[in-house]
Formats: structure tokens, C-alpha cells, sequence
């Protein structure tokens, strides 16, 4: 009998590894020198303003393992992956899955766990057809870049769970709120089995109303291998009060077409074929 596959231990990240050796470190130069302490203050100092830094920028893979574009081997089939954050929304997620059913293209939706336990049946209404239900936290909190350890593996296992338990599978990616993060994420993804996922464009599509803009976001040198963001939930409105996505999908989806694109999920894009 074959022996199970293990998952190899965590390791952090270079970074995070300079960043806990230079703590080492400081502590023994301040226990050797403690009047050289305006030294060891500012190394503390410059070291977690660059922490600070890799956690702002949500395509920075300083602090782990961060999908930005998809595999080479999806850029070759000339695939890209549209993903919807923030639902499920009962009034929009049902349109944007008509459109989506009208191309024959499924997507990735980066749910919230609240809003899916409210809204069960649209979530399996996405899996049955095909659709792709990721992990987005359990309550999208907007301080979730500030969390510990604990406040880490709270709302990432919540979300886990609540779509576990209502897709029937257990989710393979996990993005963060506005994709803000922290050191402590990684290792929390890493025991949950879960890869971040980012953005290749987005269209920022929860402050803009404008369709043309948001379009243009979308498509300013769009290539194979790339990640759309786009939202269902917060969608900012069009002036005629059209949820944005709404009015962009038509018009990014034969876009995508006149380029010989093919829009998959993240884990068909993800699977060796």
C-alpha cells in the first residue's frame, strides 16, 4: 500500500526568516550594549516598516507564496481566470451567473461566510453549475490585516467550514480583504491546506461606476495567464443604478473571445493536465 502524501512543514519565507534571525539578534546586541539601544530600535523599526510594506502591496510575495498569474502551462492553453469577490448578493450573483451560463464560461467566486450561510442555495446553485466557490473569511472584516495568529485561523477555518459544509468541497484558495495581509497569514494558510490567491488587473469595481473605465481597467494589455477581480458583493452602481459588473461582463466576456481567451476557474487553471 503506497504510503499517504504528508505536507511538508511550513517554512517562512525569506523575509520573515531575515526578519525573525534580526529579532534574535537585536535582543542580543540590547543584552550585550544596552546603551547602543537607538540602533537596535531603529533595525526593529526599518524591519517592520518593510513587513509593513510586503502586506500592503497585495501581488508582493515577500510574505509566502502569493498566486498572481496563472501557471504557464494555462498562459500556453491561452486561459485566463475570472474571479467575483464578496458575495454571494441575491440580486446580483443571479444575473452574473445568466451571463456567464449564456458564454458557457465558469468562474471563481471568492465568497464571504456569513453571506453564504445567509444565502445557501445560491452557493450550491454556483457549484452545481460548475462555478468555483473560494474562500474570502468568514465576515470579511476590514482590520483582518491586523489579526493575530488566532484571529488568522477564526475567520479563514469559519470561511472553510461554512463552505465546506455548503458546496460539498472544501475550497483550494483563500484571498484576503483587499488583499491586506500580515506575517501570521501564511502559516495559518499553509495548516489549512489553502493557497493565497491574488489579482493579475482589477477594476476596482466597488468605487467606480463607470462601465467604460472599469472595462478599460480590465482589458489595458490583458494577456493569457491572467487574474480578473471583479466583485458580485459591493458592487459600486452605474448611473442608471446597474450593478457595474453587470453592465461590464457582456462586453469583457466578447472581449475576451475576439482575443482567442478562455475564461476558467482558478483550479482548472491550477490542475496539471
Amino acid at each position: 500500500m503506497p504510503a499517504e502524501a504528508r505536507t511538508p512543514p511550513w517554512r517562512p519565507s525569506p523575509l520573515v526568516m531575515a526578519s525573525l534571525l534580526l529579532h534574535l539578534a537585536v535582543l542580543a546586541g540590547w543584552l550585550l550594549r544596552p546603551s547602543g539601544w537607538p540602533v537596535w530600535l531603529t533595525l526593529l523599526l526599518a524591519n517592520h516598516g518593510l513587513l509593513s510594506l510586503a502586506g500592503l502591496l497585495p501581488r508582493c510575495g515577500w510574505l509566502g507564496p502569493t498566486l498572481v498569474r496563472l501557471p504557464e502551462a494555462a498562459r500556453q492553453r491561452g486561459e485566463v481566470a475570472l474571479t467575483f469577490d464578496d458575495g454571494p448578493d441575491p440580486e446580483v450573483t443571479p444575473q452574473l451567473m445568466a451571463l456567464l451560463a449564456a458564454h458557457g464560461v465558469q468562474a471563481t467566486f471568492f465568497c464571504i461566510g456569513q453571506r453564504a450561510q445567509a444565502h445557501p442555495a445560491l452557493c450550491r446553485a454556483l457549484a452545481d453549475s460548475g462555478h468555483e466557490l473560494a474562500n474570502h473569511g468568514l465576515r470579511h472584516p476590514w482590520h483582518a490585516s491586523l489579526m493575530g495568529p488566532d484571529g488568522w485561523r477564526q475567520e479563514i477555518h469559519g470561511g472553510q467550514s461554512a463552505l465546506q459544509h455548503i458546496g460539498g468541497q472544501s475550497p483550494r484558495f483563500y484571498r484576503a480583504v483587499a488583499g491586506l495581509r500580515n506575517p501570521f497569514l501564511d502559516p495559518v494558510l499553509h495548516s489549512l491546506g489553502l493557497q493565497l490567491a491574488a489579482w493579475t488587473r482589477r477594476a476596482y469595481d466597488t468605487r467606480c461606476g463607470d462601465p467604460e473605465v472599469v472595462f478599460q481597467r480590465l482589458t489595458h494589455r490583458l494577456a493569457a495567464g491572467d487574474i480578473l477581480l471583479l466583485h458580485d458583493g459591493h458592487a459600486a452602481r452605474t448611473a442608471e443604478g446597474q450593478a457595474v459588473v453587470l453592465a461590464v461582463l457582456p462586453r469583457l466576456l466578447a472581449h475576451l473571445q475576439s482575443q482567442g481567451l478562455r475564461p476558467v476557474t482558478l483550479s482548472r487553471a491550477c490542475t496539471p493536465t
